[in-house]
């Protein structure tokens, strides 16, 4: 029988919320896929009036964003407080008392990405960069992008595809039954996804960043900093002994090259569209055609 696994959002939630004072000394892949995302929304013409940082985390991105559409309403969105409360913190004070007075001043939500408090077609450009991966499958959080989006806008993302962490997989087989490491989305389901509720001219692709290390310890370390340890349903709730530890070590140490240990990440890009007008599509995917019968002249 096969264990089924699901994202905690409320060990999400405090996983986050305490990684937030150590998450920007850890967070070097996070920094890199903002940048790489950033390339990639460089080549959409657009001039979004309402931005959405679905997942915004401690606002890299902010300055990014806000630096290319300086005219535009920025709303940070993230599931944990801290974690807005760390991004608002870089903000200097004076730039917070003048920002009473500014109408595109950056606001900041704390809320979920699958029930997202904002108003139908209330957005143009919604950024998401390492946050699809919390939830189980993508169609709710998509299914509320496009619920938001107004017709024309765009959703471009980053998220982490299947062989994200295989050698932590692989260091963890044998050890109790039990599934130690997070499930990703595969690439080709986002896009199915993204269609499946209504958002069009999907544009998907991938790459692998590979971080190293020195030490097993210091992988584990870095990914608790960032809050991304497991968090799923099935997971053991105790402490792994001390020989579970050193067989863990020992199976990773067998990924050693030119001295460093690899952490390998798959990182998944898309783009898409919501349509300037309704199409025809049902919520199964299927096509209405319309079409007029032909008369006997014909």
């Amino acid at each position: 029988m096969t264990e089924t696994f699901y994202n905690q959002k409320d060990r999400i939630r405090s996983a986050f919320d305490k990684a937030a004072s150590s998450y920007d000394a850890a967070a070097a892949l996070q920094r890199e896929v903002v940048e790489r995302l950033f390339d990639r929304l460089a080549v959409i013409n657009l001039a979004p009036k309402v931005i959405l940082d679905a997942g915004s985390g401690t606002g890299h991105a902010r300055s990014f964003l806000r630096q290319r559409f300086s005219d535009a309403q920025y709303i940070e969105l993230d599931l944990a407080l801290n974690m807005l409360k760390a991004s608002q913190a870089k903000t200097s004070t004076l730039k917070q008392w003048l920002s009473v007075f500014d109408k595109n001043k950056a606001n900041s939500i704390c809320a979920d990405i699958e029930q997202i408090p904002l108003a139908d077609e209330s957005v143009d450009l919604i950024w998401s960069s390492l946050t699809l991966q919390w939830c189980n499958t993508p169609d709710a959080a998509f299914k509320e992008f496009n619920r938001i989006l107004k017709p024309g806008g765009v959703i471009i993302f980053a998220t982490l595809g299947p062989d994200t962490l295989k050698e932590l997989r692989s260091a963890f087989v044998g050890i109790d039954g039990h599934q130690h490491v997070n499930q990703f989305i595969d690439m080709h389901d986002l896009g199915d996804a993204l269609v499946k509720h209504g958002l069009t001219m999907p544009v998907m692709d991938m790459e692998y960043i590979t971080m190293t290390y020195a030490k097993v310890k210091d992988v584990m370390q870095d990914l608790k900093h960032i809050g991304a340890s497991n968090k799923m349903d099935g997971r053991p709730n105790g402490l792994l002994g001390k020989a579970a530890w050193l067989k863990i070590q020992a199976q990773y140490e067998a990924f050693r090259r030119d001295g460093v240990l690899p952490c390998t990440y798959e990182v998944v890009y898309g783009h898409a569209f919501k349509p300037t007008q309704k199409n025809n599509a049902r919520s199964d995917g299927s096509q209405i055609i319309n079409f007029r019968p032909r008369t006997p002249s014909e």
